[in-house]
């Protein structure tokens, strides 16, 4: 007996999946954020002149990098309550996902930063500018225009990880896909549409993210 496709039933619901893939944006929009300061604070620790800054970060970089994310949303899901730091199941998959980023990002910056010239600080100094400073006008602007190809990548790929919060039953995309398909046992159609809704926004955000790259571009 063959499959006949009706789509009707993920047309009904269609506003639950953008609804969803809105959800799936603000998660990642946060994640990034926060594992951006993260990632700031590990790399200036990885290339800073104090052994135990740079062990403690290089240590954080290998745990977080080496542990599936799946294992740290489920840990700050379930384990963090018991341990007496309670969170929304939002917030806890927030903040797995920040501190996984974080991870990555350390490296991303860790990379941009070696790669600024020593010329801009001593310039920076010549002119009476402090450490904190040159950092904050200077090398960061420079670095985040040298890693924003990276930096982009590092947010489609959490947009990406957000499905994983359906595993705590965060109400983002591939919950709402999975409900409807629970609901209507529509399961080919609801996951066209959900995969359609997942490409054609990472392909915007790809889009986008080329503009502002093009826009920023550190000249050769």
């Amino acid at each position: 007996m063959g499959y006949t496709l009706n789509f009707a039933a993920v047309w009904r619901n269609f506003d639950h999946l953008l609804w969803g893939l809105g959800l799936s944006l603000v998660l990642a929009v946060f994640a990034i954020g926060i594992g951006c300061l993260i990632g700031l604070v590990l790399a200036f620790g990885r290339i800073g002149r104090s052994r135990v800054l740079r062990a403690l970060s290089g240590l954080y970089v290998t745990v977080f990098r080496n542990l599936p994310l799946l294992v740290l949303v489920l840990f700050s899901f379930f384990a963090l309550p018991q341990m007496g730091l309670r969170l929304t199941k939002t917030n806890s998959f927030v903040l797995a996902l920040a501190l996984y980023s974080g991870a990555y990002l350390a490296e991303v910056f860790r990379g941009g930063l070696l790669g600024v010239p020593k010329g801009m600080r001593e310039a920076g100094l010549a002119i009476g500018l402090t450490e904190g400073q040159i950092r904050r006008r200077i090398v960061l602007p420079i670095m985040i225009r040298a890693v924003l190809p990276a930096l982009g990548s590092t947010f489609i790929g959490l947009f990406k990880d957000t499905s994983l919060a359906a595993a705590i039953a965060v109400p983002e995309l591939t919950f709402e896909a999975r409900k409807i398909n629970v609901e209507t046992f529509r399961v080919i159609e609801t996951w066209i549409v959900a995969s359609g809704l997942y490409v054609a926004t990472c392909s915007l955000l790809a889009a986008i993210l080329r503009r502002i790259e093009a826009r920023l571009a550190v000249s050769r």
